[in-house]
């Protein structure tokens, strides 16, 4: 039996664009990404499939140190668009923030990512389409998760360690 990949047809990229959109909305990113992967091996540039395909690896982020941050982020970088580009980094690190938050993760690795989250969102929102509010409405999310989740915030207000203050050696 030949077990080898087959090329979808130019022509069926849209209706692929949509399988991976539906996919996506029952929670099945692994299908997703594959259908992702055969639109990009006809169409190696494909924007929307680019993003698709990042999107999709995120949402299958668990927080671990298996999470493939580098490989999206590598997508990310080669969306043309600012816009898109930015924004799309800025769900990288909030995805990623929100998944190792899920798995435990202290604050200090927390905020820098919210914080890094907020920074791609704002630089969106000043080049974003006309009356797309994306970017704001996923700032407001990052801020409403640090409001929920003070003890990510405390990681701030450290006290310094004075060089004076440690034992003898």
């Amino acid at each position: 039996m030949d077990h080898q990949l087959k090329n979808i047809s130019k022509s069926g990229i849209a209706e692929a664009i949509a399988k991976v959109e539906l996919y996506r909305y029952l929670n099945e990113p692994e299908e997703a990404e594959s259908i992702c992967g055969d639109i990009l091996a006809i169409e190696p540039d494909h924007q929307q499939a680019l993003r698709l395909l990042g999107l999709s690896i995120t949402d299958q982020f668990t927080g671990a140190v298996t999470d493939r941050y580098g490989e999206v982020e590598k997508i990310f970088q080669s969306l043309k668009d600012r816009y898109q580009h930015l924004y799309c980094m800025g769900l990288l690190c909030e995805r990623r923030a929100k998944a190792q938050l899920r798995a435990g993760g202290l604050p200090h690795v927390l905020l820098p990512l919210f914080e890094e989250a907020m920074r791609y969102f704002g630089e969106a929102e000043k080049v974003r389409p006309p009356g797309n509010d994306d970017a704001i409405l996923r700032w407001n999310r990052c801020v409403r998760l640090l409001q929920k989740y003070p003890e990510i915030q405390l990681e701030k207000e450290y006290i310094p360690f004075d060089l004076s203050d440690s034992p003898p050696r």
